[in-house]
């Protein structure tokens, strides 16, 4: 612990991000930067508590709590607060090796669980955690890992967070791991499923560049299942990792969804991501919010990011729906207590564009759409909606319409942001590979071994969608379980 009474000394202090009216004219990144003297004080705020919650990564009441990698947050936390930035890189890249990621676009469930977030305000621990990571790379203190090649060779099947946290775990071990990528670039869901001003691309370049002088081999363009068997891969390598992540988006099943206009959420960001870094790519019309009148269907992180994406098009306006109630801005120590996730209100930078140019926050609560409207054409005209309540049934909290609370909207384009439903059967059905419940891949919970002898699997494909910083925590976990069946130790 740095500063006995840094906690009682300083308060919370998070940079601004860059101004709204700024930058909605660009897709560059929204992060603000602490300046040397403030890093150095948030991080003397941290307690360096008996327990750290902040690095328990354990699930309480459904949600996370505490950090997933169980970073050593208040180590790191100190030798900041020391001036030991090297030593700090070190430390934090011993359990998260890639905190560009996660500094970036992590919601924090470290600080979440922060012991003194429970009496005051958390530490600013993403934050410490970026400027770690920035500043080493400043000074060129990232660089390949390089081991001894074992002569075994791993297939990884995507090269998203899960995926990449996979082969970079198997290479430090001295694995021969080569990544099949469907898409035309890699990243997964970093590169696709974010958007540029939260995430820049050259980000994840920096990494897969590193990456591959450690000798991983990369290759885009190639769908397994479809351009290559999953059967031809078991007998090349030794062990194969599926991290194909939980793809398959959930519809809105209403009359008229299969409207013009109406599109999903990930079929968006990602066009959008192409034509911000493809010269050469055309966005269609139909991806385009340029004067149009934008709704979108789903809180969340990628309900926030098609909030974002459609200002920066030019949307004429943009309304968010969500079924759910309207959170609280404090945590109800009764229902929510600490350290479990705060359920609380959060305006994040979507909304907070959407409040600059529109003059109000887009997101309406407890609304639900009953049907799209269309036109002649088959374009979406409109959409119908009713108020709903939270109401008690059969044991259940289910939402009941309002009665005389139907509403008719304009629109001309309709963003879904219902989340996934699991991954695609492209490469689950060839080899029958068990299911769960939720049509998860279904893997031993220890080993994440599959009913396939020599076939793993691991983040999204086998827990549901869920965060960038369980997917790399799996990535881990499976390659150091792949290291233990092929080594027996």
């Amino acid at each position: 612990m740095g500063k006995t009474t840094g906690f009682l000394e300083f308060d919370r202090f998070v940079p601004e991000k860059r101004k709204p009216e700024e930058r909605i004219l660009d897709w560059s990144e929204l992060k603000g930067h602490f300046e040397e003297e403030e890093l150095l004080q948030q991080a003397s705020r941290c307690m360096n508590c008996g327990v750290p919650f902040c690095q328990s990564g354990i699930l309480l009441n459904g949600m996370v709590s505490g950090c997933p990698l169980h970073n050593l947050i208040p180590q790191w936390n100190d030798l900041v607060y020391r001036g030991k930035w090297e030593e700090a890189y070190q430390r934090l890249t011993r359990t998260n090796p890639f905190p560009e990621f996660t500094g970036r676009v992590c919601p924090a469930p470290c600080e979440g669980s922060c012991t003194e977030g429970n009496v005051t305000e958390a530490v600013t621990i993403c934050n410490i955690e970026y400027s770690i990571i920035e500043k080493a790379f400043e000074n060129n203190w990232v660089k390949p890992v390089m081991n001894a090649k074992k002569n075994k060779s791993i297939a990884v099947v995507g090269s998203g967070p899960a995926g990449l946290s996979a082969a970079w775990n198997l290479a430090i071990r001295g694995y021969q791991v080569t990544v099949f990528e469907r898409q035309e670039n890699l990243g997964g869901l970093l590169m696709y499923g974010i958007p540029n001003m939260k995430l820049d691309k050259a980000v994840i370049q920096r990494r897969i560049d590193i990456m591959t002088e450690m000798g991983i081999e990369f290759r885009c363009n190639v769908e397994i299942g479809k351009d290559i068997a999953l059967s031809k891969l078991k007998a090349e390598f030794e062990a194969v990792v599926l991290a194909v992540g939980a793809t398959k988006a959930r519809n809105l099943e209403v009359p008229g969804n299969d409207a013009n206009g109406v599109v999903l959420a990930v079929d968006y960001l990602k066009a959008n991501t192409r034509n911000v870094l493809e010269s050469d790519y055309t966005l269609a019309e139909v991806m385009n919010a340029k004067d149009k009148n934008v709704i979108v269907i789903g809180g969340g992180d990628t309900g926030t990011d098609c909030v974002g994406t459609a200002i920066r098009q030019g949307a004429t306006t943009v309304v968010q729906f969500e079924i759910t109630s309207m959170p609280e801005d404090n945590r109800d120590q009764k229902k929510n207590p600490w350290p479990e996730w705060p359920k609380i209100k959060k305006t994040d930078y979507g909304q907070e564009e959407a409040i600059h140019v529109f003059g109000n926050d887009p997101r309406i609560y407890n609304i639900s759409t009953t049907d799209i409207v269309k036109g002649k054409d088959g374009n979406v005209t409109g959409l119908n909606t009713k108020m709903v309540e939270w109401k008690e049934s059969n044991g259940r909290v289910v939402p009941v319409p309002v009665a005389g609370s139907e509403k008719a909207w304009d629109a001309d384009l309709v963003l879904i942001a219902m989340g996934f439903v699991g991954p695609e059967a492209t490469v689950i059905s060839e080899l029958s590979l068990a299911q769960d419940g939720r049509s998860n891949i279904l893997a031993d919970d220890v080993t994440y071994e599959t009913s396939s002898d020599n076939i793993f699997v691991c983040g999204d494909a086998r827990r549901g969608q869920s965060l960038v910083v369980w997917g790399i925590a799996e990535g881990a976990t499976v390659a150091a379980s792949i290291d233990k069946h092929l080594l027996g130790k």
